[in-house]
């Protein structure tokens, strides 16, 4: 394997091979048959197809693998998760039903057991998702057969696919303030309940902007006097509970103790779960709520009187790869504090370490402090426009050198309000500017947060304007 490719003691070629083996091995017990010439390909077009279709795929220009990428919530799945998901991808079962996926099926309802323990749910009705949004589509939707007619209301910070997945449900969406960390404001809420009639009000622990946690301890009290369920949107941060512990290189415990108390919760393997696009999960706390689910597929449930995932979910087809892959992570980095938990420290380390350096720079600043392991930051510049040039000219110029010296960002568009609400006065016409905005989510980036302030502060000193 290459060096900027750590193998993490798994030799990933070799554990492959092995792999295959077995699930051919496997295929082999049930008898010998002849596969259809229509199946067949020419080996030199084949070889030409590869080759070109190789030539695209290494063409990207986003190293998502690399330390220097810190740009989106990006980061390759650890091989563990590569071998479980390409040796059931051979199989291809499907975890609707039982029958399409018996084994994988059972590793599934194993790895959500383990979330719900992981989140403090002692009975649990969930399962995984393609996706965060459609994760948190299923939540809003059951928030829906619960409180029919009410609204729902989310921060104006958090993920804009609940607005989205609301419009799709036909479900009026408010949009609660946010305090000067981006964290929903109990005082708005408040006075929303009182004004509306909220179903479901949806606290994010971990937005994807800058990473901010809302207060979930005090707003299932407002939503509870209220008769409003409460849904978590931990799609990014919910594996954070694992060092929720208050120590120095874990996060507070307060909020994400909650989540116990809550009606839902999403979370998303792919993101700090180690594991391949797409897994998501949803949890509901009520196993109840199972009975929104009833219908009738008779060609898919005959297999066993067993529960079968799909009869509690609103996706028909999933790939039982994803819970095969998720749960052999699982097995090799334990959803503890010492196990898969020892994996986001280094993120929260290099987080805190680039706030106290662009704290002490003379040329960048901190947007907020970071709560998890995304710090927003811009130059020290007054006028917005000017802000907002030097965001977009380090962004360019970053991505642009060689490779070996290239790094990756991302921008975030804030309202001057907000950044003056954090103590950041900037003058100018324009009513927003783009700010940088890193994701330190990969381990190695602990290793190199010194030498990216380095870079930062060397890039603006010669392309900023003055």
């Amino acid at each position: 394997m290459s060096s900027n490719r750590p193998d993490f003691g798994i030799d990933l070629p070799n554990a492959l091979s092995s792999a295959i083996a077995a699930i051919e091995a496997w295929q082999e017990s049930f008898g010998r048959f002849e596969p259809a010439s229509e199946l067949a390909v020419d080996p030199a077009q084949w070889e030409h197809h590869l080759e070109d279709f190789l030539d695209r795929l290494t063409g990207n220009q986003y190293p998502f693998f690399h330390p220097h990428y810190v740009g989106q919530m990006l980061k390759p799945p650890h091989p563990v998760a590569v071998v479980g998901y390409v040796a059931t991808m051979l199989i291809n079962p499907n975890n609707h039903a039982l029958d399409g996926g018996p084994a994988t099926a059972a590793m599934e309802k194993e790895a959500v057991s383990r979330l719900a323990a992981m989140f403090g749910f002692d009975g649990h009705l969930g399962h995984l998702t393609s996706s965060g949004t459609i994760a948190n589509l299923e939540a809003l939707w059951v928030g829906r057969e619960e409180r029919p007619g009410a609204a729902v209301a989310v921060s104006r910070d958090a993920h804009y696919t609940h607005s989205r997945m609301c419009q799709v449900l036909g479900v009026e969406c408010i949009e609660i303030d946010v305090d000067d960390a981006g964290r929903m404001d109990l005082d708005h809420l408040s006075t929303v309940l009182q004004l509306h009639d909220v179903g479901t009000v949806v606290a994010t622990l971990g937005t994807t902007g800058l990473g901010a946690i809302d207060p979930l301890a005090d707003i299932l009290p407002l939503a509870r006097g209220a008769g409003a369920r409460v849904h978590v949107d931990a799609a990014y941060g919910g594996f954070f509970a694992l060092v929720a512990d208050d120590s120095d290189d874990g996060i507070a415990s307060r909020h994400f103790a909650a989540i116990s108390n809550a009606d839902s919760v999403v979370v998303d393997p792919h993101k700090h779960g180690l594991q391949p696009y797409g897994c998501g999960a949803v949890l509901f706390a009520d196993p109840a709520v199972g009975s929104h689910y009833q219908h009738d597929s008779p060609y898919t449930y005959f297999s066993s009187d067993e529960l079968h995932l799909g009869e509690i979910s609103l996706e028909c087809s999933r790939a039982g790869a994803s819970a095969a892959a998720f749960w052999l992570t699982t097995e090799v980095f334990p959803l503890t504090g010492d196990g898969l938990g020892r994996v986001l420290r280094p993120g929260l380390r290099a987080a805190r370490r680039m706030y106290e350096r662009l704290e002490a720079s003379d040329s960048l600043r901190p947007a907020q402090v970071p709560e998890l392991d995304i710090v927003g930051y811009l130059t020290r510049a007054t006028d917005a426009g000017t802000v907002d040039a030097d965001s977009v000219r380090i962004f360019d110029e970053l991505a642009r050198r060689n490779r070996a010296d290239q790094w990756h960002l991302a921008t975030y568009s804030m309202s001057l309000a907000d950044l003056d609400r954090r103590g950041i006065a900037l003058t100018g016409d324009q009513s927003r500017a783009r700010i940088l905005r890193s994701v330190l989510m990969k381990p190695e980036h602990e290793a190199v947060v010194d030498g990216f302030v380095e870079v930062l502060e060397g890039q603006v000193a010669s392309t900023v304007t003055a």
